[in-house]
């Protein structure tokens, strides 16, 4: 498996080589699998392209604050997780590439500070090797999160949950959160039958065994139906 460096400061994803100048690439796996979703988040963004990348899988264990803020985390059935990735060797995933200027970088990396951001070289789905690297944000962990990107302390940080007794962002022990999880359906089969069979079959629960098409034949088909609230109609759409 290949070895990954670390980029963890904004000067080292800026001294990233772009396709365009002035830019880098930004690997997308969950809601940025919509081309829309990632405009709402990078209005300026460039080149939006479906790509694919070996060697992680996606899962359901990240915990982080926008479900609480926005009401939709459900913590009596533990359905409050987001997705991250992890490599894992014998694993492919599609995800979605595109590029955003530099300037940019800084509020990137601190809307995604709960992440470890890695470069990547993803190739098209047509099997040609990316020039230049993407960069993914992958699985991170509590631990080192507080001790090297956290300077605020853990209470500060997590008063943004509000009340709900949360105290670890990185869990194996929790659920898809059902809007999100839709979405991000929603996202990958806007790409095509491949993605999105790619995502049902190579996207997992916290538990690193159950697949997403395997936690839908569990729970029904009621997921599909959740409509996000006003506040992220225009983001969890899709």
């Amino acid at each position: 498996m290949a070895v990954y460096s670390v980029l963890d400061e904004a000067s080292a994803l800026a001294s990233l080589p772009g396709d365009v100048d002035g830019y880098i690439s930004i690997c997308g796996y969950g809601s940025l699998l919509s081309e829309k979703s990632a405009r709402s988040t990078f209005p300026n963004l460039i080149n939006f392209r479906t790509a694919r990348l070996t060697g992680f899988r996606r899962l359901f264990s990240f915990v982080g604050p926008i479900f609480f803020t926005h009401g939709i985390a459900n913590l009596r059935t533990h359905e409050i997780a987001a997705l991250s990735v992890e490599p894992c060797e014998d694993e492919t995933i599609i995800i979605s590439v595109f590029d955003i200027s530099k300037t940019e970088i800084p509020a990137f990396i601190q809307r995604e500070r709960e992440y470890s951001f890695l470069p990547v070289f993803p190739e098209s789905l047509d099997g040609k090797p990316f020039t230049n690297p993407a960069v993914l944000c992958a699985s991170y962990n509590d631990e080192e999160f507080f001790k090297y990107k956290c300077s605020e302390g853990r209470e500060i940080y997590f008063q943004q949950y509000g009340e709900y007794n949360i105290h670890k962002i990185w869990r194996d022990d929790a659920l898809p959160c059902r809007v999100y999880l839709r979405h991000c359906v929603l996202a990958a089969k806007s790409l095509g039958d491949e993605a999105y069979n790619n995502f049902l079959d190579h996207t997992f629960i916290a538990d690193r065994k159950t697949t997403i098409r395997q936690y839908f034949e569990k729970t029904g088909s009621s997921i599909m139906e959740e409509e996000p609230p006003e506040s992220l109609k225009a983001r969890y759409s899709g």
